[in-house]
């Protein structure tokens, strides 16, 4: 077999991997059956969520929870989640003050914009936290969700 051959073979197998891969048999999960584990899976771990799925959780808390706002005391102060107790992200030892926290309870988690909260779920992941729900757009996508903030 010449270069050109066995490149062809190899291409046509990759193929047929990926299209079997891809396509739907009887013996697939029904869409019923995925959707549970799907669910518990987006009930732990560090994730990514809307201000909406934010305020379910808020609303319905589980055991526990802890909301944490790293934003400075003039933004927290301009307006936060109710419940949310606040870690300045740019104090000197946030992180120490992160790794006093208790990685087994759930939190959520949220900054102005998501950006400081996106960098203090990569801290919390590496010290072990288990589950954190960090919202996505921060206070501003919650506050353009139309979700209650409280002053102080």
């Amino acid at each position: 077999m010449n270069k050109s051959t066995i490149q062809i073979i190899i291409s046509g197998l990759v193929a047929v991997i990926v299209t079997a891969g891809c396509s739907s048999s009887a013996e697939s999960p029904s869409a019923e059956a995925t959707t549970a584990p799907a669910q518990e899976t987006a009930a732990a771990g560090i994730r990514l969520i809307s201000a909406q799925d934010g305020a379910a959780i808020a609303s319905n808390p589980p055991e526990d929870l802890v909301i944490l706002d790293v934003r400075t005391e003039e933004e927290f102060a301009e307006g936060h989640i109710d419940g949310a107790v606040m870690i300045d992200f740019y104090s000197d030892d946030f992180a120490d003050q992160i790794a006093d926290l208790d990685p087994d309870v759930p939190y959520l988690l949220y900054c102005r914009s998501g950006n400081r909260s996106g960098q203090t779920t990569a801290i919390m992941q590496d010290l072990g936290f288990s589950d954190v729900a960090d919202i996505d757009g921060g206070i501003l996508s919650w506050s353009q969700a139309g979700l209650a903030t409280v002053p102080g």
